[in-house]
C-alpha cells in the first residue's frame, strides 16, 4: 500500500523504474559536489538595446574615433547565444552580440563614446522608472493584441524595463560571474528539449540558458546527453505540452549523481561528436553509461524502448 504522509512531491513509478532511479541516485557524486557552479545566462532587462546583430556591431565600431577606442569597444561587444541556438553537443551561432555593460564591471561609459551614442537611442526605455501603462492604455493594447492573435506578456505592459539601482546603460543583472563566460562551458535551455551543448570560451549566453564552466567538458557532456540520464532528468523536470519539451530546474541537475571518469573512453568519443554527430558513437556512449550505473539487460531494454 502506498502512503503519502508528508508534503514532499511524489511520482508513481513501476518496479523497473524504481530500480533504475535507485541505481542512478546511489552511484557517483552529486553534480553540486563536482566543484562547479551553475549559473543562468545574462538577463539584460531590455534585449532590444543590448543584443545586436553583426551589422550593427560593425556600425558601432565604425563610429569609433580611433583604433584604441575601436579595440576596447570590440572587447565590450561579445558573441551571444539564445536558447534556440543550443543543440545537442554543439551550437549554431546566429551572428548576435551582447553589449556587456554589466554593473559588476563598473564600466565608465564615457570611455566608450560609440556605445554610449548607440544606447542613448534607448535611454527613455532604460531609465528604469518601471511605470505601468494606464488601465485605458492596457485595455487598448490587449484588445488590439486579441484581434490580431498576438501574445502579450507582462513586460509589454511596462513603459520601461524593471526598476533597478543600476545605471541607465547597464544590464539588469549584476553578472558577477562574468569571467566564467571566458571558459569552456556546458549549456542547456531552461525550457525546451533535453540536451546539452559544449560552448566555446568567450561565447556568452542569454538568460534562457543555464550553464556551468569546466576545463574538461567532454566526459560530463557525454553522460548528460546519454539516453539513461536524459530519461532521469525528464522524470524529475516538468513536461511542457506534448512536444518533448521540459522546464528544466537547476536543483534537479545539481542532485544528479555522476560517477567520476575512470577510463576517459566517453571523453574520447565525445571529442569526435563535437565535429560530427555519429549515431554509432552515440550508441556506444549510451552503453558505457549503462555500464557505469550497473543496469541489467532488462533495464537497458526498458530505457532503449522509452527512447524510441
Amino acid at each position: 500500500m502506498l502512503s503519502f504522509t508528508n508534503s514532499e512531491s511524489w511520482i508513481v513509478l513501476s518496479d523497473i523504474e524504481q530500480q533504475i532511479k535507485a541505481k542512478i541516485e546511489a552511484i557517483g557524486t552529486p553534480l553540486k559536489d563536482w566543484d562547479i557552479n551553475i549559473y543562468r545566462g545574462v538577463l539584460t532587462g531590455f534585449n532590444e538595446a543590448f543584443i545586436i546583430n553583426g551589422e550593427k556591431k560593425d556600425e558601432i565600431l565604425a563610429n569609433c574615433k580611433d583604433d584604441v577606442e575601436r579595440k576596447k569597444t570590440d572587447e565590450l561587444i561579445r558573441p551571444i547565444l539564445k536558447g534556440c541556438n543550443i543543440k545537442r553537443y554543439s551550437y549554431v551561432f546566429a551572428d548576435l552580440y551582447l553589449i556587456t555593460t554589466f554593473p559588476s564591471l563598473k564600466i565608465d561609459i564615457e570611455r566608450y563614446p560609440a556605445v554610449k551614442k548607440f544606447l542613448e537611442g534607448f535611454k527613455p526605455k532604460l531609465e528604469q522608472t518601471g511605470n505601468l501603462l494606464t488601465d485605458l492604455e492596457k485595455k487598448q493594447i490587449l484588445k488590439y493584441a486579441q484581434e490580431q492573435g498576438i501574445n502579450i506578456k507582462d513586460k509589454d505592459l511596462h513603459k520601461s524595463r524593471k526598476k533597478t539601482s543600476n545605471k541607465w546603460f547597464e544590464t539588469q543583472d549584476s553578472i558577477s560571474y562574468w569571467e566564467d563566460f571566458y571558459k569552456q562551458k556546458i549549456a542547456w535551455v531552461s525550457v525546451g528539449e533535453t540536451y546539452y551543448s559544449c560552448i566555446d570560451s568567450g561565447m556568452f549566453l542569454l538568460d534562457t540558458n543555464y550553464f556551468f564552466s569546466t576545463d574538461s567538458p567532454e566526459y560530463l557532456l557525454g553522460v548528460l546527453n546519454s539516453k539513461l540520464i536524459t530519461y532521469w532528468i525528464n522524470s524529475e523536470d516538468t513536461p511542457i505540452g506534448s512536444g518533448g519539451a521540459y522546464r528544466h530546474y537547476k536543483y534537479n541537475l545539481e542532485r544528479l549523481s555522476i560517477p567520476k571518469d575512470e577510463n576517459c573512453m566517453i571523453a574520447k568519443l565525445v571529442k569526435k561528436l563535437l565535429y560530427k554527430i555519429d549515431t554509432n558513437i552515440l550508441k556506444e556512449i549510451d552503453f558505457i553509461v549503462y555500464s557505469l550505473y550497473g543496469l541489467t539487460e532488462k533495464e537497458i531494454n526498458f530505457i532503449e524502448n522509452m527512447s524510441i
